[in-house]
């Protein structure tokens, strides 16, 4: 029998980044599994990767809820092949003056931004620590260090990403498992921040050449990461585009 490729799996892997990291990770030699709350968005970019000579799948997931990620988890242990890499990369970035912030608002974002993240590293752990391998890495913002005006809850979810992070890496560090925070100090390219550009009376189409993160610079960032030599390894990485002020 074949033996079966390493697993890498995104939770929270939407249109831009984490179809980036797919394409990345798959192209590496991974069987990369898709987990969002709508698998069928990820059907199209299955598809490709398998057309391209691959190996993806797509599942529903809410990272939010324990018993789905537990569930999830072992079956892909089960079925597809050992986790060695698993990314956490819900969203949750909203924007809300402070009284305007309800409890469940709060809560909601945290859930989706920091909740989310522990669910999904201590699963990924539970893998990795047996075996003494594997990589975490938790995608970060700009809020990750520095909470901007209307960003109460999202930026106190993404300080407790970090701290998370932290913790991890420097316990699971000397069991060989890698743990890494990428702060992503920038507007990506997507749907999402195109809208916001045109809201501020701003044509995206207009921006200076790489204005805007391409996602693929982010996979190729997270493929860096997990390849690096364990005598060098870094816990926390900022990027941003060349023009971008900080």
């Amino acid at each position: 029998m074949n033996k079966p490729k390493p697993v890498c799996i995104i939770v929270g892997a939407g249109d831009y980044i984490g179809a980036a990291i797919a394409r990345r990770f798959a192209s590496g030699g991974y069987s990369v599994c898709l987990g969002r709350r709508n698998s069928e968005k990820n059907d199209a970019l299955v598809k490709e990767i398998i057309e391209a000579g691959g190996q993806a799948y797509s599942y529903t997931l809410d990272a939010r809820e324990e018993a789905q990620i537990e569930q999830r988890f072992a079956a892909i242990e089960n079925e597809i092949g050992p986790i060695e890499v698993v990314i956490s990369n819900a969203g949750g970035n909203v924007n809300f003056p402070i009284l305007e912030t309800t409890e469940r608002v709060f809560y909601k974002v945290w859930k989706m931004a920091c909740l989310s993240g522990f669910l999904t590293g201590r699963e990924a752990t539970k893998y990795m620590l047996p075996r003494k391998r594997g990589s975490i890495f938790f995608t970060g913002a700009t809020a990750s260090i520095r909470g901007g005006s209307g960003f109460a809850a999202f930026a106190s979810a993404k300080f407790g990403l970090r701290a998370l992070a932290q913790s991890m890496a420097r316990e699971l560090g000397p069991e060989n498992i890698h743990v890494a925070h990428l702060i992503i100090d920038s507007g990506v390219d997507t749907a999402f921040v195109r809208e916001r550009f045109l809201d501020r009376g701003i044509n995206p189409d207009e921006l200076s050449a790489d204005t805007l993160m391409n996602p693929k610079s982010v996979a190729d960032t997270y493929w860096m990461l997990h390849n690096q030599s364990r005598d060098a390894w870094t816990h926390e990485m900022d990027i941003r585009p060349f023009a971008e002020k900080f």
